[in-house]
């Protein structure tokens, strides 16, 4: 099955040609009676000169797709980085949250502030009451609170 970001199926891409199921090698077909060693051969020879071709071709069409898919991406994504000093409502997840809350309980808590910026997207908070949280957290736990 040919890929969508290659355009051409793997086995094509290796051996440079197209894959015989086996039927038509048990019940030869007239594709399959018409080749002579020969004929096949020369035809193997020609493509080993080409073999750069489809791969390049193919390398081609599957960065354009993966640029396509990124800028696709990044149009939907809402980007946020934060400052340090900005308060923050931290993602309650299945460690953090109240074990009496259940189904129901809240989808953010807290009021935190931004300490530090450790990585790219990887930040420290505090509490209100000024206690350090053990462990960073990074954009995807963390939502900028509007006053």
């Amino acid at each position: 099955m040919a890929k969508s970001s290659m355009g051409e199926t793997p086995f094509s891409l290796v051996y440079v040609a197209e894959a015989l199921i086996p039927v038509e090698v048990g019940e030869p077909t007239l594709r399959y009676l018409q080749l002579s060693k020969e004929a096949n051969n020369e035809a193997m020879l020609f493509n080993l000169e080409l073999l750069d071709d489809p791969m390049d071709l193919a390398h081609i069409r599957m960065a354009a797709h993966t640029q396509r898919m990124e800028r696709y991406y990044n149009r939907r994504a809402n980007l946020c980085y934060f400052k340090v000093g900005d308060l923050v409502l931290r993602k309650v997840t299945q460690n953090t949250q109240e074990l009496s809350a259940g189904k129901l309980g809240p989808t953010w808590e807290g009021l935190y502030r931004v300490l530090a910026v450790t990585g790219k997207s990887s930040y420290e908070l505090e509490n209100q009451s000024g206690e350090k949280l053990l462990r960073n957290w990074d954009v995807a736990h963390l939502k900028r609170y509007y006053c």
